[in-house]
C-alpha cells in the first residue's frame, strides 16, 4: 500500500436505528456525525477500509513504543545501542536500557495498548465478515480474512515476545461478552500458529498493492514463531520454500540487493528483499503517516538531520563487533573489545582536536549502521563527533545511521510537517530476505545441515563485501575494509552455530532483533552482562553498575491493566 494514504483510524460499528413514532421524542434522536452503520462497514469498501486501518496500527499511529522496529525493546535491551541523548530527556527509557524496570512504567502500557490496539482492529474485520454485505463474495471472504489474520498473528507475536503469556481475544469476544474475563494463563504459541498458517494457505502469491501481505510473508513469518519455538525442522521447510520459490508481493523473486546501504533509502522501498515492510509517507499532513517512533532518533544539532535529539545511540560493544581479522572474518572469540582490537573513536577529544580514523580492518555495514567520526554520515557531511552528540559522557561518541533521511531524500522520504524534520517516509522491514536466509542458516544447524547453512551466510557477506562507504569526494573507501567468506567446509555445529548467530548481529544490528535472539538462544545473561560491564566502565552515568536477571526475560504487565482487570485476571510474571 505505498501511495495509499493510511490514515483511517480506528472504527466503531454501530447500527443505527431511526424509527419515527406519533407523540414521541425519538425524533430528536440523531445519529453523531461520522458514526458509521454496520450496513456500510460490511460493504466490501467498509470491510477494506476497517483493513486499512488494522494495517495502519503497525507503525504503532503515534504510540512509538508500539512499533515493530523495536528499537528499545529488541535493540536497546539486546546491547546494539544505549538511550543516547542525556540522563533527563524520555527518562523512562533509563530503566529499561539498565535492567531496572517495574510495571508502573509508563512505555510499558503504550506498547500493550498499541498492540493490542492492533488485535482490537484485526478482530474487528473478522467479526465484520461474520454479516458481510451482498456485495462481498466468498472469494472476498477469504482474501479479507487472511490478511486481518495475519495482522492479528503479528500483534500477538509482539505481545507473546514481549510480555509472554497475554491474554488472548479473538473476533468472538467483546465487551460484556467475557473480554475482560479472559485470563493470561494460556500460551499463544498454537493460536499465532494458526493464524499465519490460515494466511500462508490462502493469501494470494502477489497483490495488486505491494503494501498487502502475501502468502510469502505469511510462511517467513510462520517459519520465525516456529524458531522461537526450537521446531526448526518445520522451520527449516518453510524457508527453503520461501528461499527456492518466494516473491514479493509485487511479484519479484526474492533476493539480496546490491548494496547493503541501500535497505535504508526510500528509493528503495519494497524492493526484491523486502518480505513485509510496514509502508511509510511523508508529506501527507500526518506524521502518523511516516516512520513515527524514529523522530528522536537522530543527530543532536540544528545542521544535522532531524536536528534532534541523539537518541539510540549504538553501543562500543556493538561497534566493536564490526572488528574483522586478516582473512575479513569476525572475531568470534569476542576478542573484540580488547584493547588491541577495540574500534578506536573520539570519546573525550575536543571535536576540533586532530582526528584520525581508525586504520584497523572492518565490516562495511558498521558505517551503514552507526555514526562514526570522519566517516560519510550517508551523504550529509563527515560525521563531525561531540557537536553532534547530545552529552557524550552519557550516550558515547556514535550515531544512529539506519532510517535517518539522506541529504537528496529531504522534501521527498522526510516530513516537515512537525516540529522536527525527523520524520521520515522510508520503509522498515519487519522481515527482510537476509532475515530469512539466517533464520534458515540457523535451522540447518540445528538440523544439520551445516554446509547450507555456510552457503547461507555466505551470500550475506558477499553483500557486505561489495558495500564499502565511500569518501564523500569519491576518492575510495572511507575506511579499512574487509570482508571475506567462510571458505573451510563447516564440520562442527557450534562453530557454526556462533558464526550465524554472530552474523545475525552484524546484519542486522539496530533493526530491532538482538534482544529477542539472546533470549531465545539462552545465551543473554552471558552476553549483556558482558556488554554491560564493558560499556558501563564507560558510560557511568548511563549503564554503570547495571547487571542483567532472567526475570528480565519479559517485560513485567503493565501495572494499570493489572488495576484495570484484577490480579486474577492478570497475572504478574514472575519477579515484578
Amino acid at each position: 500500500m505505498k501511495n495509499i494514504k493510511l490514515k483511517v483510524g480506528a472504527i466503531v460499528a454501530s447500527t443505527l436505528l431511526m424509527v419515527a413514532v406519533s407523540c414521541s421524542d425519538d425524533f430528536l434522536e440523531i445519529a453523531p456525525t461520522g458514526l458509521l452503520a454496520e450496513s456500510q462497514l460490511t460493504s466490501l469498501a467498509g470491510l477494506d477500509a476497517s483493513l486499512i486501518a488494522a494495517y495502519s496500527q503497525v507503525n504503532g499511529r503515534g504510540q512509538r513504543m508500539a512499533s515493530p522496529s523495536n528499537w528499545v525493546w529488541g535493540s536497546i535491551r539486546g546491547g546494539d545501542a544505549n538511550k543516547g541523548t542525556d540522563p533527563g530527556d524520555f527518562n523512562t527509557i533509563n530503566p529499561i536500557q539498565r535492567f531496572e524496570t517495574d510495571a508502573t512504567n509508563v512505555i510499558l502500557l503504550e506498547n500493550w495498548n498499541g498492540l493490542y490496539e492492533g488485535v482490537a482492529r484485526s478482530n474487528n474485520v473478522l467479526r465484520l465478515l461474520l454479516s458481510k454485505g451482498e456485495d462481498v463474495t466468498d472469494a472476498d471472504v477469504v482474501r479479507l480474512s487472511a490478511q486481518a489474520r495475519f495482522l492479528r498473528g503479528h500483534y500477538y507475536f509482539q505481545l507473546k515476545r514481549n510480555f509472554n503469556n497475554v491474554p488472548y481475544v479473538d473476533e468472538t469476544l467483546d465487551y460484556g461478552t467475557g473480554l475482560e474475563d479472559v485470563v493470561n494463563n494460556v500460551d499463544i504459541w498454537p493460536m499465532i500458529e494458526a493464524d499465519f498458517q490460515y494466511a500462508a494457505d490462502n493469501l494470494a502469491d502477489t497483490q495488486s498493492q505491494v503494501g498487502r501481505v502475501n502468502s510469502w510473508a505469511a510462511k517467513a513469518y510462520l517459519g520465525k514463531v516456529y524458531m522461537y519455538q526450537g521446531k526448526f525442522p518445520q522451520a527449516k521447510t518453510l524457508f527453503d520454500d520461501v528461499i527456492n520459490n518466494g516473491v514479493t508481493s509485487s511479484g519479484d523473486k526474492y533476493g539480496l540487493l546490491d548494496n547493503y546501504g541501500n535497505l535504508f533509502r526510500g528509493e528503495y522501498d519494497n524492493n526484491l528483499e523486502s518480505v513485509w515492510a510496514y509502508q511509510s509517507a511523508a508529506g501527507t499532513g500526518s506524521v502518523n503517516n511516516a516512520n513515527p517512533e524514529f523522530d528522536l532518533n537522530n543527530p543532536y544539532n540544528s545542521a544535522a538531520p532531524g536536528v534532534c535529539c541523539g537518541f539510540f545511540a549504538p553501543s562500543f560493544t556493538f561497534v566493536n563487533s564490526f572488528r574483522t581479522n586478516s582473512n575479513g572474518l569476525p572475531l568470534l572469540d569476542e576478542s573484540y573489545n580488547s584493547s588491541a582490537n577495540r574500534v578506536k573513536n573520539d570519546m573525550g577529544v575536543a571535536t576540533d582536536a586532530a582526528f584520525s580514523i581508525d586504520q584497523g580492518p572492518i565490516d562495511p555495514r558498521v558505517d551503514h549502521t552507526a555514526g562514526r567520526r570522519g566517516i560519510p554520515y550517508i551523504d550529509w557531511v563527515e560525521h563531525p563527533g561531540q557537536s553532534w552528540i547530545r552529552q557524550q559522557s552519557f550516550s558515547g561518541p556514535y550515531s544512529v545511521k539506519k532510517f535517518v533521511y539522506s541529504r537528496t531524500e529531504v522534501g521527498t522520504f522526510q516530513d516537515n510537517s512537525s516540529w522536527t524534520p525527523g520524520y521520515t517516509g522510508i520503509n522498515f522491514n519487519i522481515i527482510r530476505f537476509a532475515d530469512v536466509l539466517l533464520m534458515a542458516a540457523e535451522a540447518e544447524v540445528e538440523t544439520g545441515g551445516l554446509e547450507k547453512a555456510r552457503d547461507y551466510v555466505n551470500m550475506v557477506r558477499t553483500r557486505a563485501m561489495n558495500s564499502k562507504v565511500m569518501k564523500l569526494d569519491g576518492s575510495g573507501p572511507a575506511a579499512n575494509y574487509q570482508v571475506g567468506l567462510y571458505t573451510t567446509p563447516w564440520s562442527d555445529p557450534a562453530a557454526a552455530r556462533a558464526a550465524v548467530r554472530f552474523e545475525r548481529k552484524l546484519e542486522l544490528g539496530m533493526e530491532g532483533h538482538r534482544f529477542y535472539d539472546l533470549v531465545r538462544w539462552g545465551t543473554a545473561s552471558e552476553e549483556l552482562n558482558a556488554y554491560l560491564a564493558f560499556d558501563g566502565a564507560l558510560l557511568l552515568n548511563a549503564l554503570g553498575g547495571a547487571t542483567y536477571t532472567d526475570k528480565h526475560v519479559v517485560l513485567p504487565i503493565p501495572q494499570a491493566q493489572i488495576d484495570l482487570l484484577g490480579p486474577d485476571i492478570l497475572i504478574q510474571n514472575p519477579g515484578f
